[in-house]
């Protein structure tokens, strides 16, 4: 796994990791100017059999970072819908799982606030549409409150929000980033009922996953699992057969029929499994074993999505002072929770053979074919060409009929 470090008010943040909040204003979408990337919202955790969240941050190139008091920048459920062809309805009968690590305790106001903003209808507690549970599947007694993974866990629930509005959502928040955690809240999200299950982390692959595996074996509910945003490289659990690993792109309105254009995020994983047995659909000759990714949506922090947050997140920490307020964030955990609300809005979760039904589906995919990750052999493993590629898989969703 590498790492990416940098030093901010005398203190090293080291990640691998897929989010950016962007506190700045600008056109939604574009690249934002004055602003650099920083890497290690949640802490990247090199330890063994513990997974990190995709977060990153950006901060203005003058210091201090500021949310704002509203959405200035990033795209929101129209601009989504937009370019990915999806219905602004939909998802009746599907509950979309977040699992992800420590508490949140802000995760239904948040996620609330967000809807309002964008017209989208209350999902709460109280109207049966939101449930917070912890690992083991109980309603309290929820992990500690962690502001990194906080926000890591509002993107997931606000992607989900802004592509399928009228789901369910099940938050299982896992009482640490221990992978023994997570999984058991993995098996929770399925036997709760779970259509759909998003996952936003990942560490290094083992030769122990192929036991691990069996945790996201859940024939019934579709599995994503973010990539990666070190570039080109395989990250676990995004390896597992049973999942559609989610890689990443760079968005932009274009004046073409489609009305936006995208490349492959420099920052998306993807390569060759080490361990996983390479599924029956998977027909690339470059990997003897799995493939990643599988699919990709947006990704890259600049142009990334607005989100919102109250939770005070690890940049106010270094700079000891804490915000709250809207922001703009990247990386490959903003294209998971996209993908499977995309898939549920597809409502074949039950019946999709776990990552295989877009590789039948290519027609309803955004063929992504250029940019890279790095550089490799063969080629295709991070370069975007037509067909399949490594960092942006089969493509992105033109509507829902890929999955």
């Amino acid at each position: 796994m590498r790492l990416r470090h940098l030093t901010i008010a005398g203190a090293v943040v080291a990640s691998s990791l897929a989010l950016a909040l962007v506190a700045t204003g600008g056109a939604s979408g574009a690249s934002l100017p004055n602003t650099k990337v920083i890497p290690g919202a949640c802490a990247l955790d090199l330890r063994a059999n513990h997974s990190h969240c995709d977060l990153n941050l950006i901060a203005t190139l003058k210091g201090k970072a500021k949310a704002a008091a509203a959405p200035t920048a990033g795209y929101g459920p129209a601009d989504l819908r937009s370019a990915y062809a999806l219905p602004s309805s939909g998802g009746s009968g599907q509950t979309v799982a977040i699992v992800d690590a420590f508490g949140d305790n802000t995760a239904e106001a948040d996620m609330n606030t967000y809807r309002s903003n964008y017209g989208l209808p209350a999902c709460t507690t109280a109207n049966g549409c939101f449930k917070k549970v912890n690992q083991n599947g109980v309603q309290g007694s929820y992990p500690t409150n962690d502001q990194g993974w906080a926000l890591e866990t509002q993107l997931d629930l606000e992607m989900v929000s802004a592509t399928c509005p009228g789901c369910k959502i099940l938050l299982v928040e896992a009482t640490s980033n221990i992978s023994a955690n997570l999984y058991a809240a993995e098996d929770t999200a399925a036997r709760l009922g779970a259509t759909e299950i998003s996952n936003s982390y990942g560490g290094g692959e083992s030769s122990s996953e192929t036991s691990d595996d069996a945790h996201f074996n859940h024939p019934g509910a579709a599995i994503t699992v973010s990539s990666g945003d070190s570039g080109f490289g395989v990250e676990y659990p995004a390896a597992s057969r049973y999942v559609t690993a989610v890689g990443g792109t760079s968005l932009s309105h274009a004046s073409n029929a489609r009305g936006w254009t995208e490349s492959a995020w420099s920052g998306s994983g993807s390569g060759c499994s080490a361990y996983e047995a390479k599924p029956a659909w998977q027909t690339d000759s470059g990997c003897a074993k799995r493939t990643v990714a599988d699919v990709s949506a947006v990704a890259d922090p600049n142009t990334g999505v607005a989100v919102y947050d109250s939770n005070c997140n690890i940049i106010g920490q270094i700079l000891g002072q804490c915000f709250s307020g809207w922001g703009v964030v990247g990386g490959t955990s903003a294209s998971s929770p996209i993908v499977a609300g995309v898939y549920a809005l597809a409502g074949n979760g039950s019946t999709v053979n776990y990552g295989s039904f877009p590789y039948s589906h290519t027609s309803s995919l955004f063929d992504v074919t250029s940019g890279n990750n790095g550089s490799c052999s063969p080629a295709y493993l991070c370069t975007s060409g037509a067909g399949y590629d490594g960092p942006t898989g089969l493509g992105t969703p033109n509507g829902s009929a890929a999955f």
